[in-house]
C-alpha cells in the first residue's frame, strides 16, 4: 500500500527495550470532494501515525511541511490502558519513503568566502 501526505511534525526518533530504534512521524493526508445534496466542496483531513524501523538516519529529512510517500503496511494495535479500557490504534509501517520537499526549515547556506573578497578578484581583471 502507498499513501502520499504533508508531515504535520517532525520525526522522532524513539528506541525499544532491546536497543532498536524507530523513527516515528504522523502525515496528514487532504482530500476535497463536492457533497451531491449542497453542491458544497468538502474538506477532509486523515492523520496517519508511521514508524519505520530500517534506518533512523532519515529522521532529520522528515520536517513539518514535507511532503513525504511511504510504502508498507497498515496494521491495528490494541491495547488496556491504566483505567482497563481496550485501545486501538492504526499504525502504518513504512518499508520505502520517498521525500517530495516542501519543508518548512529552510536550508542554510555558508560561503567559504566573504562577499568583499569575491568583488576585489573581479577588479584586478588584465582589461
Amino acid at each position: 500500500m502507498e499513501i502520499i501526505g504533508r508531515m504535520t511534525a517532525d520525526a522522532s526518533v524513539n528506541q525499544t527495550k532491546t536497543g532498536k530504534k524507530v523513527v516515528n512521524f504522523s502525515i496528514a493526508i487532504n482530500d476535497t470532494y463536492k457533497a451531491k445534496e449542497s453542491g458544497e466542496l468538502v474538506k477532509n483531513v486523515t492523520y496517519i501515525n508511521c514508524a519505520y524501523w530500517l534506518s533512523a538516519g532519515i529522521a532529520p529529512y522528515l520536517t513539518k511541511g514535507t511532503v513525504v510517500e511511504c510504502a508498507g503496511r497498515i496494521a491495528a494495535d490494541t491495547w488496556t490502558n491504566k483505567a482497563g479500557e481496550v485501545k486501538a490504534r492504526l499504525t502504518f509501517t513504512a518499508s520505502r519513503i520517498k521525500l517530495h520537499g516542501g519543508g518548512l526549515k529552510p536550508m542554510m547556506l555558508t560561503t567559504s568566502q566573504p562577499a568583499d573578497a569575491m568583488t576585489d578578484a573581479a577588479d584586478d581583471l588584465p582589461f
